[in-house]
Parts: structure tokens; C-alpha cells; sequence
């Protein structure tokens, strides 16, 4: 363990797991590999922790696609100071099994984990920027709230209760795939017991910083894409063309994509001749 060191904001993006309600497109990639309009959709939570100024990021990754993250990732944001680390998990227990995956990665520091297949039009880097301690999440009004997990704050982002798909919603505010939390979150993570899935459930998590009273709400607008099904994909991509959203990345990051991307095309060409 460090010590006597600043304490600075790591990223983490979930990219594992089976992806079942995209086969048989997972059958042979990872989801977080497919395309949402013109890049894979992986590049969307990275551009959102980049932006943000977070400088060191572990990718947690199923075993059977290691390689082509490793492949497409592996060192095209040297140039910005940008470190990309990977973890396999080989059995998916949940979302909160990231942070006693990345124990080591965390260290002491703060963490801001965005799920691999949500992609966000709001800039929500100043909120992982100003984030000190405690615990924070997203939340986006919705028509269907019982589908989600639903946060009940007040006026001040305080949140009041937190519940998984209530039959009875306290708000119309869904939380979202994007979490930050101060390094106590490892220990948290290692109390939970399994759900009824078989998975130690983030929404645990965030309510025991709830129970703590650290538990802080931010509100996004715009689109929240969970490119999940066949037809969220399909719509992502619309979306993503028709808003523009592609064209919200960090313009270091969309040089550096743009680079690998020549140097695909430069590849390709000399092994035709």
C-alpha cells in the first residue's frame, strides 16, 4: 500500500462477461468490440474516463477475447499518457466483483467504473473530475423505471432509498451505468453476499454507502444508450450518427483512434502486394 500520496481518480470499464442477448454476434467477439456507428463500442466509456483526465484505466475482460482487446487497445494511447491495464474474469459474479478484481489496481485511490456497453451524450467528466469520497451515481429520468434500479434523493443529491426493479418505483429516476467510489470500496465489495442470481449486486454496494449517509446523486440529460439486444445496438448506432455524439471525443482521443486506424489501413494494403 502507498502512502502519503495525493489520492487521484482510476477508471475501470466492465467488458466481460457472456453477452447472451447478442448471440450469436458474441459467439465469436466480445460485445464491447462490436460497432456502434463508426467505432467499437469500447471507445465510448474510454473517451468518457479520458475526457474526465483519468489516466490510468483497467479493462476487465472475459478470457476467450483477451487477445483482441489486447490486439486493438494495447498501446494506441501511449501518446496521451493514457496507461491501460487488463484483468480476466473468468466467471462472471457481477458488477461489483470489478473492485475486489481491481483491489490492486485501486490501491487507495478513488475509482470511477463505467459499464463497457453504455454510452452517454451528457459530459459527465467535471463529476468524476470533482469527486472526493463517499459514493456517486448517474441517474436519468425514464418512462419505465421499474425495469431499473431507481434512486429516490432530494433536493440536494442526497439519496433517500435505492431499490432493483421495484414494482413500485419511489422516482423516475433510473441509475445508470456509470459509478464512482472512494477506495473503501473494495472492502464493501468483499462483504456482499450473492444475490438470487448467483452475483454480488452494485446495488448493494451503493447502499451501504447509502447506510453511511455518503451515497450523492448527479442527474444526466441527453441520450443513455444500453447497447445491449439486437435492437439497442441497432439503435445506439442511429442515435449516435443522428445526434452526433461520435463527435464528442476528446480530440487527442480521436487522434489516436484515427492513427491506429491508418496504420490498420497501411497494414492491410502490404499484405496485398
Amino acid at each position: 500500500m502507498k502512502k502519503n500520496k495525493e489520492k487521484i481518480t482510476k477508471g475501470i470499464i466492465l467488458a466481460g462477461g457472456t453477452a447472451t442477448r447478442l448471440f450469436p454476434l458474441t459467439a465469436t467477439t466480445s460485445k464491447q468490440l462490436l460497432p456502434v456507428y463508426d467505432r467499437q463500442m469500447i471507445f465510448y466509456p474510454l473517451n468518457t474516463l479520458i475526457k474526465a483526465g483519468v489516466k490510468e484505466i483497467l479493462i476487465i475482460v472475459a478470457p476467450e477475447h483477451s487477445g483482441q482487446f489486447l490486439n486493438l487497445l494495447g498501446s494506441i494511447f501511449e501518446k496521451l499518457d493514457v496507461h491501460l491495464e487488463f484483468i480476466v474474469q473468468t466467471v462472471p459474479r457481477g458488477l461489483a466483483d470489478a473492485f475486489i478484481l481491481g483491489e490492486e489496481f485501486i490501491d487507495d485511490d478513488n475509482v470511477a467504473m463505467i459499464l463497457g456497453d453504455n454510452i452517454f451524450e451528457a459530459n459527465i467528466s467535471d463529476s468524476i473530475k470533482n469527486f472526493e469520497k463517499g459514493g456517486q451515481i448517474f441517474v436519468k429520468e425514464v418512462p419505465d423505471p421499474e425495469r431499473f434500479g431507481v434512486a429516490e434523493f432530494d433536493e440536494n443529491g442526497n439519496v433517500i432509498s435505492i431499490e432493483e426493479k421495484p414494482e413500485k418505483p419511489k422516482s423516475n429516476y433510473s441509475v445508470i451505468g456509470a459509478y464512482v467510489y472512494d477506495s473503501r470500496v473494495v472492502e464493501i465489495a468483499k462483504t456482499l453476499k450473492a444475490s438470487s442470481r448467483g452475483e454480488i449486486e452494485i446495488t448493494d454496494i451503493n447502499k451501504k454507502y447509502l447506510e453511511m449517509n455518503e451515497l450523492k446523486v448527479k442527474k444526466i440529460e441527453g441520450a443513455w444508450l444500453d447497447a445491449g439486444t439486437f435492437d439497442s445496438l441497432l439503435e445506439a448506432g442511429r442515435i449516435v450518427k443522428e445526434r452526433e455524439i461520435y463527435k464528442n471525443f476528446h480530440s487527442e482521443t480521436e487522434k489516436a483512434i484515427s492513427e491506429f486506424n491508418k496504420n490498420l489501413k497501411n497494414i492491410a494494403k502490404k499484405k496485398l502486394f
